[in-house]
């Protein structure tokens, strides 16, 4: 029987949230893991971009990561940690600091960005990544923030890699390349939605779970079109993606995870909207919208 992938099912990727006087807010960022691993979650990512990582401290970014591997550990559930940079060597330091960090199941290793490397060049930095790293990795496919297209022939390739266990894909769709790695990929390698909107339609093309910044909103209901997709549930899992769709388009009406923190703040489960620059809090539209999207959803 063909290995089952690592990691599988629904990932949130936490909110670093912050008190009103600007720190970094850890009973917090360990009341709302909890929370996402009680709703049925797999795992928590932490660092990740939602997670505002560029604007986090070293000693913020250990903090954040002791927590959420202390309430994962705790839980017997799979931690993911962001940890990649433009800088291979960086990046490599990087993984190697998580060496040891409890619950750690794999790292997310996003494209080099700015630099716009050749995709030779994207191959060899994961490569060295992967052969450095105390886990295995989950590439990150993201070109709208990297400037780069991790195209389908080169994460086959990658995949064949013993410590690269999966790849979060990005890509604003369900593009042609996406369903070549779907049908072309080890049956062990995880294909995790990285674009909301699609989750379930990737799927059933053969996705194995996804890393959803919308899931801090309706986490309930985003486990259980996760699940539909595994089991092929295709009415139930439509009907849980129709609904979610509205939460996710208001959630990402303006920069992530501006709107998610807002909503948050309102539902009285972090101590402030609050998200650091250059990112600027969500507007009071926003807010609202999100919150009747929360709320509609709620009610099918």
């Amino acid at each position: 029987m063909p290995a089952e992938p690592l990691l599988r099912g629904l990932y949130v990727p936490l909110v670093t949230p912050f008190t009103s006087s600007g720190e970094v807010a850890l009973d917090a960022v360990e009341q709302l893991a909890s929370e996402y691993l009680d709703a049925g979650a797999t795992g928590i990512v932490a660092l990740g971009s939602t997670g505002e990582a560029s604007a986090l401290d070293a000693s913020e970014k250990q903090a954040v990561v002791d927590t959420c591997a202390r309430v994962c550990a705790t839980r017997g559930a799979q931690l993911v940690v962001g940890a990649g940079t433009n800088n291979t060597a960086a990046t490599i330091a990087a993984v190697e600091s998580l060496r040891g960090t409890p619950a750690l199941t794999a790292i997310l290793v996003v494209v080099p960005y700015y630099v716009r490397p050749s995709e030779d060049g994207i191959v060899a930095h994961f490569e060295a990544v992967a052969e450095a790293s105390p886990v295995p990795l989950v590439l990150y496919n993201i070109p709208y923030r990297t400037g780069r297209v991790l195209s389908a022939p080169n994460v086959l390739k990658l995949a064949a890699n013993r410590n690269i266990a999966g790849l979060k894909q990005a890509v604003g769709g369900l593009d042609a390349d996406t369903l070549q790695i779907l049908a072309g990929a080890p049956h062990d390698f995880a294909v995790l939605c990285g674009d909301d909107a699609y989750i379930y339609p990737t799927m059933l093309m053969g996705g194995a779970g996804a890393i959803a910044a919308a899931s801090h909103l309706c986490t309930p209901r985003f486990v259980a079109m996760v699940e539909c997709g595994l089991a092929g549930k295709l009415d139930d899992g439509r009907a849980h993606a129709e609904a979610l769709l509205p939460v996710v388009q208001a959630g990402f009406s303006e920069p992530n995870p501006c709107v998610f923190k807002a909503a948050l703040h309102a539902q009285g489960r972090i101590p402030s909207p609050d998200v650091r620059l250059p990112l600027i809090n969500a507007s009071a539209s926003a807010l609202r919208r999100a919150l009747d999207a929360v709320d509609a959803a709620s009610l099918h």
